[in-house]
């Protein structure tokens, strides 16, 4: 039996204690950060130097001891790996070249094709395995094939995915090819992390919320479904944990429904909500929200308490709604620690 508290938690047990980690743990709040991201001169060399990704990975484990690292990567790589034009405009995000047909879809790489891109990635997993303290549990990850969809099409990130939602309206088969290439690179990628040395991995749905109805079904459900039987299968025992956040009322069967280990949940729904309806399914990951890491003060310590309390009686991983942000206080995620851990 592993003494890994999240490995734990995932397999169903409940504990006393929940683990906990931060989404975008690495990130720019921690001024060791903003440091090794200057060494690095800009955000993809610092994706791509395996070195200095995993100096980011180690350091909120080092300041914090939090139970779980996350790689350090980007969910766009791949669309790179793929054949897309890939840079970031300082202060204004991800842009991409646009695949907006099915011609454009056609002209993309397979699926294998990818590796030779992403091989950095993997040696920064690598480093990590090796470096870890020895009950912190190595979470790799990959962007779901519906979110960095909309990205390839719209060439940015959109306050609606609009976009891609055209794309689908006007050749439903065609984004659906889109989406299938996505789904097998996917699964090239994560069973090449899981090779290297990922223990677990998570599925990132930043933007599952606008998708409805049916779109929802095969956009964001099958492609968690097909992405999580095929890296079991590649590796059986792997745990995956799946985040279609603000899916609302999608949330409701989706362990079932994609075979996912744990469903993360984002603060758009409350705790107690996902308690009797999505936890009853299997562990939740969740879902205090990242402005009480600006706020702090006693309603970061009251936020806290509650997440615990409304999570307690099933497997549970603590975690925020959504990524921590650049503004937030370091002093307040050592915080919110302790009071997750009893103090």
């Amino acid at each position: 039996m592993t003494d890994k508290t999240i490995l734990r938690a995932l397999k169903g047990e409940v504990l006393p204690v929940p683990p906990a980690w931060m989404m975008r743990q690495a990130g720019r709040y921690l001024p060791e950060y903003r440091a090794t991201r200057a060494r690095a001169g800009d955000f993809l060399s610092l994706c791509y130097t395996p070195e200095l990704a995993a100096e980011v990975t180690f350091q909120p484990i080092r300041r914090y001891g939090f139970d779980a690292a996350i790689l350090f990567a980007d969910i766009l790589l791949i669309a790179q790996a793929l054949g897309a034009d890939l840079w970031f405009a300082e202060g204004e995000g991800p842009r991409l070249s646009t695949v907006t047909d099915a011609a454009g879809v056609a002209a993309l790489r397979p699926a294998t094709a990818v590796h030779e891109t992403l091989a950095p990635v993997y040696e920064t997993v690598r480093i990590l395995a090796a470096g870890l303290p020895r009950d912190t549990t190595l979470i790799g990850f990959a962007g779901a094939p519906w979110t960095v969809a909309t990205y390839m099409v719209a060439g940015r990130g959109t306050p609606d995915q609009g976009p891609a939602h055209a794309f689908i309206a006007r050749d439903r088969a065609g984004f659906a090819a889109l989406i299938d290439l996505l789904e097998a690179a996917t699964v090239e990628y994560l069973s090449a992390q899981v090779a290297a040395g990922a223990e677990v991995v998570k599925l990132f749905d930043s933007w599952a919320g606008s998708l409805k109805g049916a779109d929802f079904a095969d956009f964001a459900v099958a492609p968690a479904r097909r992405i999580t039987a095929a890296l079991k299968a590649r590796h059986p025992g792997l745990p995956v944990i799946a985040f279609p956040r603000e899916a609302g009322e999608g949330y409701v069967g989706f362990h079932a429904a994609t075979g996912a280990d744990c469903v993360a949940v984002d603060n758009s729904v409350t705790p107690e909500w996902a308690a009797a309806n999505v936890q009853t399914g299997g562990c939740v990951q969740g879902n205090l929200d990242p402005r009480w890491l600006v706020e702090g003060g006693e309603g970061l310590v009251r936020e806290t308490r509650r997440v615990v309390a409304a999570f307690r009686g099933g497997p549970h991983i603590f975690n925020l709604g959504h990524g921590i942000t650049p503004d937030a206080d370091p002093d307040n995620v050592a915080r919110m620690l302790a009071v997750v851990r009893g103090g």
